[in-house]
């Protein structure tokens, strides 16, 4: 059976569907600043660039079980790569608070990258409010997450700290991103 989408006639056309979950699959690699030839060898070459290319255009259908391991493979939920209005939601909801703290200087950026290498409770419990804030804001760079004032409010409260120990906490933790 062809991966293609077919209209009512028979003609390869892009449909909606398609053309949405491919923009998400462009949206998220990009973010991941993976070219397609770059997930194609990240893949083994199970994504060939030409074959993602298509998905991304919407001229393929991405099977389920594809779509999945491209989830894994930008480490992404596949909820993230579908269209939907639980994806869209969260993400209006967080731009229309984004926009009260813009311009308030309360804003700390998080190493995502030395956070996968820290285990225990306080890590994973700020592994998985952090991974919450990535899927609300669909920012999916892996590498560095900006949090806000609230946001640090919110996490300390979860680990019984104020806003400057749990700030104070990130840094003895060496979290804190410096470029």
């Amino acid at each position: 059976m062809s991966e293609n989408l077919l209209d009512g006639d028979g003609d390869a056309e892009p449909t909606g569907y398609a053309a949405i979950v491919g923009a998400r699959l462009r949206i998220v690699r990009r973010q991941k600043r993976l070219s397609l030839q770059a997930v194609e060898a990240a893949s083994a070459h199970e994504f060939k660039a030409s074959v993602l290319g298509a998905y991304e255009r919407g001229e393929r259908a991405i099977s389920v079980p594809r779509l999945q391991r491209l989830a894994r493979l930008y480490d992404v939920p596949v909820d993230q790569l579908l269209p939907g209005e639980l994806a869209q939601s969260g993400a209006d909801g967080m731009r229309s608070a984004a926009s009260m703290l813009v311009g308030r200087g309360d804003k700390i950026r998080i190493d995502l990258a030395q956070l996968k290498d820290r285990t225990g409770p306080e890590a994973a419990a700020l592994q998985r409010f952090l991974a919450t804030i990535q899927v609300e804001r669909q920012d999916f760079n892996g590498q560095v997450l900006t949090v806000r004032g609230d946001d640090l409010r919110v996490i300390g409260a979860t680990l019984g700290l104020g806003v400057t120990e749990m700030v104070e906490r990130l840094d003895e933790l060496g979290l804190l991103y410096r470029p």
